[in-house]
């Protein structure tokens, strides 16, 4: 398994932090993939990286450690699951961003590898940070 963390400690109140994060809609939106779709608890991104189009269903599960946990229900991973945990520091609240993944051994090569997903993921947590933080 690959793991891409990012952490950030933000000026913002944790109850709207939680409550931005929990609207996955606008959160996922905000990872400025190319489309987002919501139904409930189902999420579908697609997503262009470099010549690939990535398109993956995720379902939002219940994780008593994190803010937000979403796993891959159907997409080019083996397995796929990211979470998002606050915490209240001296600082602020301190945002952590987690995503494990393993691609299937078929799609690994020239085009797509774990240190391209690696890359991509980054930008799109960055992308939710700088969110979070025009909330503070």
């Amino acid at each position: 398994m690959e793991t891409v963390t990012m952490t950030e400690t933000l000026d913002g109140d944790r109850d709207r932090l939680r409550e931005a994060m929990t609207d996955v809609g606008p959160f996922m939106r905000a990872a400025e993939f190319d489309e987002v779709t919501v139904d409930g608890d189902i999420v579908h991104i697609t997503n262009h990286v470099g010549l690939a189009t990535i398109e993956l269903e995720l379902v939002v599960v219940e994780d008593s450690d994190a803010v937000l946990t979403y796993e891959q229900r159907d997409g080019i991973f083996e397995e796929m699951v990211t979470r998002y945990t606050l915490t209240e520091t001296d600082d602020g609240v301190e945002v952590e961003a987690t995503t494990e993944f393993a691609l299937q051994a078929r799609l690994i090569g020239p085009v797509l590898d774990a240190t391209v997903v690696s890359r991509q993921r980054r930008r799109e947590l960055r992308a939710q940070f700088d969110y979070l933080a025009t909330l503070s």
